[in-house]
């Protein structure tokens, strides 16, 4: 029986009737992939779960690929830092990832430099306070970093084609204790940018070498450390 509403006949004006879904989107539904759940299992009577150990960083040799102990940064995030950030904000980073060096950076992730954690805790911060007459814990990271202008840079083919006794003498050369990666084929020709692939880190290195953890940035006792490993 028909209503004398008509709102009430457009409201129900669809029931009881099938609607055919419109071939297109027939069409699109089975394109669409089709997920499956994966198989689940609980722990069986006496049985126990436990953590995996996360493994340690590849030891190596002087003759091991240097890629072997490159930060290769299209795999792991780098660790960044405003330029205009304190010192102390800075230290505070380090110490929440578990670094000892950051890249300071402006938008658009240009690189204006890195910072360390002897940069920060060295003199240099005390002697920028004592000259603009602040507290230590206002000093800008700008203040104390290495400029980018003054990293030294490999380009990244010739690392892959390199051996970590390489990038050892590359660092003593310039008595660096880290150097960046470049990658030409992420770069756009351009751009004046160059896109940093990853880092060298001394401290790193020594590390999967087999030392002790560094207590300080001496690039003389450091590398007189990893010279007799080597010789060993």
């Amino acid at each position: 029986m028909k209503s004398t509403d008509p709102f009430v006949d457009r409201m129900f004006s669809g029931f009881g009737h099938s609607h055919e879904v419109p071939v297109a989107a027939r069409e699109q539904r089975s394109l669409a992939p089709v997920y499956h759940p994966l198989r689940q299992s609980k722990a069986e009577p006496g049985k126990s779960y436990r953590l995996d150990i996360q493994s340690p960083a590849v030891r190596v040799t002087a003759e091991s690929p240097a890629i072997d102990v490159m930060t290769d940064l299209s795999r792991v995030a780098a660790v960044t830092i405003g330029g205009y950030a304190t010192v102390q904000d800075a230290h505070r980073a380090m110490i929440d990832h578990g670094v000892r060096t950051l890249f300071v950076v402006e938008a658009e992730s240009v690189v204006l430099g890195i910072v360390t954690s002897t940069d920060l805790l060295g003199e240099r911060p005390i002697q920028v306070a004592q000259q603009r007459g602040i507290r230590h814990d206002e000093v800008y990271v700008l203040e104390v970093m290495t400029p980018a202008e003054r990293l030294e840079a490999m380009e990244l083919q010739e690392v892959l084609h390199a051996r970590v006794g390489d990038v050892l003498a590359t660092l003593k050369l310039s008595s660096r204790h880290h150097a960046v990666v470049i990658d030409p084929a992420r770069t756009d020709a351009t751009s004046s940018t160059r896109t940093v692939r990853g880092i060298f880190s001394l401290t790193q290195i020594a590390r999967q070498l087999g030392l002790p953890p560094q207590l300080g940035h001496d690039v003389v006792r450091t590398f007189a450390e990893i010279e007799a490993t080597i010789g060993a």
